[in-house]
């Protein structure tokens, strides 16, 4: 199929990519369009994955108050250089994580962060859970296993289903971020208060 100039146009204007890189998306995708979207976002998480070990010292932190007021979040997100930490793009982004923060109200960030003794009781409570409803105790790690994986989508940030996309998690939408940006970028804490909590 041929490659028509409208046809890159078109593709880099959705996706903001060089136009070799429209012209090569779409060659190898035949002329479709949606298999040369998906080549772009696979090339563009292939991109981000190398920038994610580079320091990521500007940045912003975002502050957002939902609810007049019941429940406030801060988050620091980092990138590379000022001139991303001022673009707009980057500023919508911090505050899509400060959002999500304030509606899934996630506990850590990355798995890792979660102390094994939480996680250590978070199995414990999975394998009683099971034991209590009867089933059998030879496949009792791995319904655990699978009510772990559960609570980890629950409570840790990267893993979590962004707010206004089900489909994708809150670290591919970060990763889609730093391909878009062309710099590494690090959501690297945040707090969240709710009116009337007790500190633990």
């Amino acid at each position: 199929m041929e490659i028509t100039t409208e046809m890159i146009k078109e593709l880099r204007e959705a996706t903001k990519a060089g136009v070799l890189d429209c012209r090569k998306a779409l060659e190898s995708s035949n002329g479709d369009y949606q298999k040369a979207v998906d080549f772009l976002r696979e090339k563009g998480m292939a991109t981000a994955a190398k920038r994610a070990d580079r320091q990521a010292s500007n940045g912003i932190v975002e502050l957002y108050s939902h609810g007049n007021g019941r429940v406030g979040v801060m988050v620091e997100v980092n990138c590379e250089t000022d001139f991303v930490a001022r673009a707009e793009q980057f500023r919508k982004f911090a505050h899509e994580v400060a959002l999500q923060v304030a509606a899934a109200a996630p506990k850590y960030i990355k798995e890792e962060d979660i102390p094994a003794d939480v996680f250590e009781h978070e199995v414990g409570i999975a394998k009683a859970r099971a034991l209590e409803e009867g089933k059998p105790e030879a496949i009792l790690e791995k319904i655990a296993h699978g009510r772990v994986e559960k609570f980890k989508d629950e409570v840790v940030l990267m893993r979590q289903a962004y707010i206004r996309d089900d489909k994708v998690t809150v670290g591919k939408l970060m990763l889609e971020q730093i391909a878009a940006l062309g710099e590494n970028i690090v959501i690297r804490r945040f707090a969240r208060w709710e009116l009337g909590e007790v500190s633990e």
